[in-house]
This record gives structure tokens, sequence and C-alpha cells, in this order.
């Protein structure tokens, strides 16, 4: 006989989140998304927030893959 170890307690509670409540991470997703875009592809040269070429080369792979050409 197939049993299991915890007891049925029936279908888990589905609580709905409320746009208002959702909004504020959607926004800070959005920003985080958009600063990683501009790392990733923008940043060198003549945009450049941070000089020399360290940022370029820890996100040189992500470039190439997200087709930014860089060289």
């Amino acid at each position: 006989m197939a049993q299991s170890a915890a007891p049925a307690t029936g279908a888990p509670a589905i609580v709905p989140i409320s746009a208002k409540a959702l909004a504020p991470w959607a926004v800070f997703v959005g920003i985080l998304a958009l600063v990683l875009l501009y790392f990733v592809g923008a940043e060198q040269g003549a945009t450049a927030l941070i000089s020399g070429e360290g940022v370029h080369e820890w996100v040189h792979d992500g470039r190439h893959l997200l087709g930014f050409p860089c060289h």
C-alpha cells in the first residue's frame, strides 16, 4: 500500500498579490535590469562611468553573448 508520511491537508491557499504591492518591486527590478544592461552593453569608451578596463573585462563574454560588439 502506498502511504504518505505527511497527512493530506487539501490544496494550499492561494493569496492574491495586488498590483499596488507589486509595483515597487517591478520598478526596482526594471531599474536593476537597465543598470545591468548599461554595464554589459555600453560601459566603455566615451560613455564610461568607471575608468579603466575592469568592467569591460568582467562583462566581456556577456557582451558577446548578447550581441554587443566591443572590438
